[in-house]
């Protein structure tokens, strides 16, 4: 990929490479802020509340497996100049077919998923107002409308708002607990207490990891980082991203430690047990501080409504792309001005109204059985599919060899492998067969 005919918006040669600099930081940003859930804060707490600071250790460890997992999928754009999904379609027509299923009954449900755990704080806030399904909708449509129209620099500062208001909230909620400092030093110890091996292997690889790592070397596209001049600044901003996700899981593990474990507290599991724990906050805190936990809780779920909105959306519009035509070798497989068509794309706005407007009749219904079944069997594959996948790329002649991994990126997407397989058999085993 020749990387001398661009240049950037600042006028300065594409071959350059950039300084790691604070100043470009983004995409990681709007990836911390989408793959961070509420239910994942829940398992967090859940954690903390059945084994204390025991589990510390799993959360740092989870940390650097996601950094490397995203800096891969980072480094695959960036080294090579075509998006993942050009990847994946060059290793088998399999990976099609797996991601065609997949990203069609994920948004299916997860839809529904999303507008639910943004409406439960609303609902929380305003008790004598409309109900659960009223906000759900109102919330589905207004992350329609803002995706729809907005570019990916409007998406950014907002994403960027959204996770600053829940890193306060997060951090000043697990510093009114009053952490045991020294006992959280000790949790860094590995440790594995009784029954707490499937605890442990969620917190390294459940929380802030789902399909958005995936989208990130589109985000890095987005921004305008096209080739590997950007390296040293998508590394920086990558290890931002999952650094601040870190401090959630660590804060939230005070929090399920300190509040929960001591008094023995149960939560309902699944987004309703931030819920519980804003009542929790309630009575210990007060109202004002119950209230701006809601608000928090309210920001983390409609962060990653508008993230997948827009993350996967742009991921579907170039697997349309690519399944329609090969891509022209001298045509330009990945950057800013691809994203930017593909955001304008019917593919793309196709499958926003696909994960707004369909989900929306599973508000009035249970969720039926198959889809149940199919949506956890497609997506406890989707991580370890991601973690293979970008070994064998990042291992092929598809990858320039100066950027092709070092022993210490195989030795780490060889155990995220491991880590999301166990992972998937376990998700696969709890399914209600």
């Amino acid at each position: 990929m020749s990387e001398t005919s661009a240049t950037t918006e600042t006028g300065e040669p594409a071959s350059r490479p950039r300084k790691s600099s604070w100043k470009y930081i983004g995409p990681g940003i709007v990836v911390a802020a989408t793959g961070v859930g509420a239910g994942d804060l829940v398992a967090t707490l859940i954690a903390g509340s059945k084994f204390g600071y025991t589990l510390m250790w799993a959360a740092v460890i989870g940390c650097v497996v996601k950094i490397s997992l995203a800096e891969a999928a980072g480094r695959w754009h960036l080294a090579t100049g075509r998006t993942l999904f050009d990847g994946w379609r060059s290793i088998g027509a399999w990976t099609t077919v797996y991601f065609a299923i997949y990203v069609v009954v994920w948004g299916f449900i997860y839809g529904a998923t999303a507008m639910s755990s943004s409406a439960l704080p609303i609902v929380a806030l305003f008790p004598d107002g409309p109900g659960l399904k009223f906000w759900a909708i109102v919330t589905g449509l207004i992350g329609l409308a803002f995706v729809w129209f907005n570019r990916y620099a409007v998406f950014e500062k907002v994403m960027t708002v959204l996770i600053g208001i829940m890193f306060v909230v997060v951090v000043y909620v697990a510093v009114r607990v009053v952490p045991d400092v020294g006992a959280s030093f000790a949790g860094l110890v590995p440790v594995l207490p009784d029954g707490s091996l499937l605890y442990t292997l969620g917190l390294i690889g459940g929380v802030g990891g789902t399909i958005t790592m995936a989208a990130y070397g589109y985000w890095v596209n987005a921004k305008g980082w096209s080739n590997s001049s950007w390296m040293k600044v998508m590394r920086l901003d990558n290890r931002v991203a999952y650094v601040t996700t870190g401090i959630f899981v660590v804060a939230m593990l005070i929090v399920g430690a300190e509040l929960l474990h001591a008094s023995q507290i149960a939560l309902t599991s699944g987004d309703r047990g931030l819920i519980d724990l804003g009542k929790v906050l309630e009575d210990r805190f007060g109202a004002g501080t119950a209230k701006l936990f809601l608000v928090g809780f309210f920001a983390t779920s409609f962060s990653s409504l508008i993230g997948v909105w827009h993350g996967v959306s742009l991921m579907f519009a170039d697997f349309v792309e690519r399944f329609r035509a090969p891509v022209d070798p001298g045509e330009e497989h990945a950057g800013p001005a691809v994203v930017a068509r593909q955001q304008r794309s019917l593919p793309f706005r196709a499958y926003l109204l696909w994960l707004t407007f369909p989900p929306m009749t599973l508000l009035w219904l249970d969720e039926p059985f198959g889809l149940v079944i199919a949506y956890g069997v497609l997506g406890a594959f989707f991580m370890p599919f991601l973690a293979l996948t970008l070994l064998w790329l990042l291992n092929s002649s598809r990858t320039p060899s100066q950027w092709r991994n070092g022993w210490v990126s195989n030795g780490m997407l060889a155990l995220a492998g491991l880590l999301f397989i166990v992972l998937c058999v376990q998700q696969v085993r709890e399914l209600p067969w």
